[in-house]
């Protein structure tokens, strides 16, 4: 129960991240196109820094382990997640967006703080496995899904900041380098932005929108609670009888993490991907929004469910 309580005060610490960057545009303090230049930051800059960051531990093979337990999780994660999209956007008639909200969630921006600070920092480790299989996947899969293009440019791919990120960090945690102190500082710096910028750009798009609304829309509902409810319900039994929990000592934890980070609420890279190629970012921005408020309930409830039956 403190786990869960601890989760939902992490969480409206994000909503009212987001409440001051709508304040901000209804202000007339900023306008809403605004927003474009922060989420650049956040893509471009934050978002590598905070992937290099979370690889500057000690290498041993107990990590390495447990490391390769959460990358195989968030890999069966997604598959639940991408295939679950597929097979319900026909019968429901998700657009773009909406599909894309279904199956990525905010795993970097959310859970590397509420890990650090639910669980302790030596656990946020094994967030980088979600977040450097959910970003690759978020430069290909959920990009072609968004744009509607399903032309995979690989040297575009390889070259953006993201992946790279995730390629250094790996060899610099495997070779135990560690960097120089003015860099490092320099890197945490700016890996600490992403939670308050990224919520910052959620609430700056819907400055402009009547939230009374936003509320009486229909679709936004059915995508959050198959976000947060229904895909997290199918893979809590999938980590708890699977056998998954047997293979680490620290399984319990190490799952649960992978748990918090896809039962998080929709990936704010929808709205800033959609906002870069000129689809419709607001839209994707109510649905971001809905689902941070709802999961103050449902991520708590998430974790008890899992808690309950490991």
């Amino acid at each position: 129960m403190e786990l869960s309580i601890l989760l939902a005060e992490q969480i409206v610490a994000l909503f009212l991240m987001a409440l001051v960057g709508y304040l901000a545009v209804k202000s007339g303090k900023f306008k809403e196109e605004d927003s474009r230049i922060i989420s650049n930051m956040v893509v471009y800059i934050c978002s590598p820094c905070v992937i290099v960051n979370a690889f500057q531990i000690e290498f041993t093979a107990d990590k390495l382990a447990g490391f390769a337990l959460a990358c195989g999780a968030c890999i069966l994660s997604h598959v639940v997640l991408i295939a679950g999209g597929r097979l319900l956007a026909g019968p429901l008639h998700f657009n773009s967006i909406e599909k894309a909200s279904v199956e990525y969630s905010n795993a970097g921006n959310l859970i590397v703080p509420l890990v650090a600070a639910v669980l302790g920092e030596e656990w946020v480790f094994y967030t980088t496995a979600y977040v450097m299989i959910q970003t690759t996947l978020l430069w290909t899969h959920c990009q072609s899904v968004i744009c509607g293009d399903q032309k995979t440019d690989i040297r575009k791919i390889l070259l953006n900041p993201n992946i790279l990120a995730i390629g250094t960090g790996f060899i610099l945690f495997v070779t135990k380098i560690r960097l120089p102190y003015i860099v490092s500082e320099c890197v945490t710096g700016f890996g600490d932005m992403i939670g308050p910028a990224s919520m910052l750009v959620v609430g700056m798009l819907i400055g402009n929108v009547d939230l009374a609304w936003v509320f009486r829309q229909k679709r936004p509902y059915l995508i959050c609670f198959l976000r947060l409810v229904f895909f997290p319900v199918i893979l809590i039994f999938l980590y708890v009888f699977s056998g998954l929990g047997r293979l680490h000592p620290d399984a319990e934890y190490i799952l649960m993490i992978v748990l918090l980070a896809a039962c998080a609420p929709v990936a704010v890279m929808v709205t800033q991907l959609s906002q870069i190629h000129g689809k419709d970012a607001r839209y994707a921005s109510v649905i971001n929004i809905m689902s941070v408020i709802f999961c103050i309930v449902t991520m708590p409830l998430m974790v008890f469910l899992y808690e309950a039956l490991v």
